[in-house]
């Protein structure tokens, strides 16, 4: 068995690269579009992973796109997405710059959650030992779920 991908519907695919490669610094590394299905698939990987996902040997992320407008809720029902980075302060900066909430603070210099833009939660997990606690992320209160 090997664990090919994961699946999430989108519903802004502007809006949605935005925050998975722009914002989180995932690549693109296969798109399909097909007319007859009236749908889009978009195959992400994390940087380290691009060239292994290319040879279809590391797991995917793939944003489904359906071209009949649709509305989706729930997206937490299914757990989330996590992603090791490294720099856990650097990444929550960069994502709140761009106007992402941060729904849960990466006080303990360790972890963070935020969601995309159709309400897919993700957290972020510190590469190796957890930074050490600093402003303004230990104040820094939860914002919404996650």
């Amino acid at each position: 068995m090997q664990y090919l991908h994961t699946m999430v519907r989108i519903s802004d695919v502007n809006a949605s690269l935005r925050f998975y490669c722009d914002g989180l610094g995932l690549r693109e590394v296969h798109r399909v579009d097909n007319e007859k299905g009236r749908f889009t698939l978009i195959f992400l990987a994390a940087p380290e992973d691009e060239s292994r996902a290319k040879q279809q040997q590391a797991p995917l992320l793939e944003l489904t796109h359906n071209w009949d407008p649709e509305s989706y809720t729930g997206g937490r029902n299914f757990g989330h997405l996590a992603f090791r980075v490294d720099d856990i302060y650097k990444v929550c900066e960069h994502l709140q710059s761009m106007g992402v909430t941060i729904n849960r603070p990466p006080r303990d210099g360790h972890m963070a959650f935020v969601r995309s833009p159709d309400g897919i939660s993700i957290e972020l997990l510190q590469a190796g030992e957890a930074l050490e606690p600093s402003e303004p992320w230990v104040s820094m209160e939860n914002s919404g779920s996650w």
